[in-house]
């Protein structure tokens, strides 16, 4: 824990700061603040003017002040005399509701007064591209089935092992590094955490790989789905919950069926209950629909849900269970706000709780051959219009993250709608310009 960011730069030698937030939409803004500077920045905050940032505010608004977490704070191991940290955004005085970081902070400190702790590790995929996006960077990753494919993992050694090394010196814990089911698609996995931890990681990690990309002359991207006939990139999550102490894991039971317990599957049962309005937040984007509802891919399957069912070790549906005392979502994807993703995984799963919901009957086939013979099954969201209508619709899910939120993140959504809405593509063209 850093506390005092002054006397970290000192000890650190770190000559700038990172003041960081991520907004409604995802996306990263920072400022940078010189050490000298950093002991007066951290009583005051860095001033941001919320309009220019994807929030719901106007050019009126008064400036928006960034206060750092010290305890997030990250030396930038390829950068060393610069540290992220992450911060919450306050407006005269007072937090503000629509911050996802803040909303996510909230919900985790009412957990807590249950004796829960939400614990969660993530699977972020992305692929390496050339540096105008048009193909992936390796022109020799060509396999049908280039997954786990050692040649090609290892062609990109240098960038791989430069992203790795940099989370072993964070201390992140990564234990492996894979070529995944897409043509120039990787994945590195690291130790599972309380949620806000694991949330502000994943915000560093997607700079982090970015950043070490260009600096091999590549780009790295997130995108759901960047390329038409393979895999797109997947976030799932890995949940459980705790007591305070992090002793014990209340999803584990031993008797139970496949190792998890009755107040797991109530939990399960509000993921379950919820996931067709909460795509609006684990699914934001245009092309989340596109990795979601995807035909099979040239490796042979999509690895996606389009289905809200739940199986046992079992990656063709939305929740799988992998382990005793854990279940994956496999729903969300890179795109998501990680603070928000937590934020409706959380707020679901004790909605579950309260309510001591049943996920239903657990499915042991293949959904992608044979769900078409399961009866009664939801279906996901077809695009992004459906999941903002789902979420709007969703009175506990708008409740639980407050309503500035909500109603900034369906404006901002549905506005995102139209604008691709009109948007002329060259398929419409293809297709009706001789209708």
């Amino acid at each position: 824990m850093a506390g005092d960011l002054a006397k970290y730069a000192k000890d650190k030698k770190v000559k700038f700061f990172l003041f960081n937030f991520t907004d409604l939409f995802g996306t990263q803004r920072a400022k940078l603040v010189p050490a000298e500077a950093v002991g007066s920045m951290q009583k005051s905050g860095a001033g941001f003017a919320g309009f220019a940032t994807w929030l719901d505010m106007t050019p009126a608004h008064p400036d928006m002040f960034v206060m750092p977490d010290a305890d997030s704070v990250i030396q930038l191991p390829w950068k060393p005399e610069v540290a992220w940290v992450a911060g919450d955004p306050w407006m005269e005085g007072k937090p503000v509701g629509q911050a996802p970081r803040l909303v996510l902070k909230n919900l985790l400190a009412k957990c807590a007064k249950r004796n829960m702790k939400l614990m969660a590790g993530v699977e972020p995929e992305f692929h390496l591209i050339n540096a105008d996006g048009s193909s992936v960077s390796d022109p020799r990753d060509t396999q049908e089935k280039p997954c786990y494919d050692q040649s090609a993992v290892m062609r990109r050694f240098d960038v791989i092992s430069e992203i790795c090394t940099t989370m072993i010196n964070l201390g992140w814990g990564p234990y492996q590094n894979d070529h995944e089911d897409a043509n120039g698609q990787f994945e590195i996995n690291w130790n599972f955490n309380d949620a806000l931890t694991t949330a502000d990681q994943l915000c560093f990690f997607k700079f982090m790989v970015k950043s070490i990309a260009e600096k091999h002359g590549l780009r790295a991207t997130f995108m759901p789905k960047p390329f038409v006939n393979l895999t797109g990139n997947g976030c799932h999550v890995h949940i459980s919950v705790w007591d305070n102490a992090r002793k014990a894991n209340l999803f584990h039971d031993r008797k139970g069926e496949l190792g998890l317990s009755p107040l797991c599957y109530n939990f399960l049962g509000g993921l379950m209950h919820h996931a067709e309005s909460f795509a609006a937040i684990t699914n934001p984007t245009v092309n989340s629909y596109k990795r979601i509802n995807a035909p099979r891919t040239m490796s042979g399957a999509t690895w996606s849900p389009n289905t809200v069912t739940f199986g046992g070790n079992n990656r063709t549906h939305m929740v799988r269970v992998p382990d005793e005392g854990r279940v994956e979502l496999r729903l969300p994807d890179n795109s998501a706000n990680p603070y928000l993703m937590m934020a409706v995984i959380l707020a679901a799963g004790l909605h579950g709780i309260d309510e001591k919901m049943d996920p239903g009957k657990r499915l042991d086939i293949d959904m992608y051959a044979e769900g078409h013979k399961v009866k009664g099954a939801k279906k996901l969201p077809l695009n992004l219009l459906d999941a903002i209508r789902n979420f709007e619709k969703d009175k506990y899910i708008l409740e639980a993250l407050g309503p500035e939120l909500s109603s900034a993140y369906i404006k901002l959504k549905s506005n995102e709608w139209n604008q691709y809405c009109r948007h002329l593509t060259q398929w419409e063209r293809d297709t009706t310009l001789d209708c």
